[in-house]
């Protein structure tokens, strides 16, 4: 009984371990597939930082993007995060505009109105462009031609218009922006043109190759220098603006501008038409008349003179009888 008590005891135990270690191995099992999850965790979260925006050795997302992404970005124009109101403004102050303008001012002094027009736009950094000037007491006219910065014409304009009383003002504007992106990008393409033109010359072996590549290379840059020069323009017109200013005295007339159309139009302009014919006409008869005084009459009398001279001298031939006419002889 006491050995029988002993062997049952003995497979307890051993159940009891088998149970512990079986236990035990679940148990590590367990913590092992936990790691495996926290270290494929960190693995998978450290593969998408760097997409998002790329953490540091510190773990600060400081990224540019990351930071540019939620602050307002008051540099740029068209930013989504901007309002609507502010984007127009923005993209305009991007934009090649092309200012053209004229204007007439009536002055009481026409020399020295122009003298401070002068003044004016060389404290605006331009110059002028041409100075066309009629001398006269109260009817004297001087047209200018202004060139401005761009950012300062407006208030050029209307510096000129305090100088009198304006009787006039056109302004317009020119968008430029397409016409110098088209000239960018052709110049770029024809640039390439040009380098692999050359490069072709380099590597050229023949005397007819050498020839027609040298041809083509000069068509190309004959037309790179084409547009360079219209992209020159253009920035030039974009950068200086041109202003007409037409100075009057107090008594110069303002020329219409406004056509008339319809019968009594056309009847006007006949008769200011038949007028101004005859004007010319009797000028010329009075330009004439002296010359014709001073030598048509001795001309005429001269003629006349000898004319008379010429009855006399010619003397009157006598008349002949006219010849006997025979007999007829009669028939034997």
């Amino acid at each position: 009984m006491t050995t029988m008590g002993a062997g049952m005891d003995g497979q307890v135990v051993r159940r009891h371990g088998t149970l512990l270690a079986a236990t035990a191995l679940a148990a590590a099992l367990v913590l092992t597939g936990c790691g495996a999850g926290d270290s494929g965790s960190r693995d998978t979260t450290d593969a998408a930082a760097p997409a998002n925006g790329g953490a540091d050795k510190d773990g600060l997302l400081g990224a540019p993007e990351a930071a540019g992404a939620g602050a307002p970005q008051e540099g740029k124009a068209g930013a989504p995060q901007e309002g609507k109101a502010a984007a127009p403004d923005l993209r305009v102050d991007q934009r090649a505009i092309i200012y053209t303008g004229s204007m007439r001012v009536q002055v009481d002094d026409v020399d020295a109105a122009a003298r401070e027009v002068t003044a004016l736009v060389t404290r605006a950094g331009g110059f002028i462009g041409g100075d066309q000037r009629r001398s006269a007491q109260a009817d004297a006219v001087a047209e200018l031609q202004l060139r401005v910065p761009a950012a300062k014409f407006t208030s050029v304009v209307d510096e000129i218009a305090k100088l009198g009383r304006q009787q006039s003002r056109e302004i317009s504007t020119e968008d430029a922006t397409e016409a110098i992106v088209d000239l960018d990008a052709r110049i770029i393409s024809q640039r390439a043109r040009v380098e692999s033109a050359r490069q072709l010359l380099s590597r050229a072996t023949s005397i007819n190759d050498l020839v027609s590549l040298e041809n083509e290379l000069g068509r190309r840059e004959a037309d790179l220098a084409s547009l360079e020069a219209k992209k020159r323009r253009l920035a030039d017109l974009t950068a200086l603006s041109t202003i007409t200013v037409s100075l009057a005295g107090p008594a110069a007339k303002i020329t219409s501008e406004k056509a008339e159309t319809g019968f009594l139009a056309g009847l006007t302009g006949g008769w200011k038409a038949f007028v101004a014919s005859l004007t010319v006409l009797l000028t010329v008869l009075g330009a004439l008349l002296p010359w014709l005084v001073a030598f048509g009459v001795p001309v005429a009398v001269l003629l006349l003179v000898l004319r008379r001279r010429k009855k006399t001298s010619v003397p009157t031939a006598p008349v002949s009888a006219p010849p006997p006419v025979p007999a007829a002889r009669s028939a034997p």
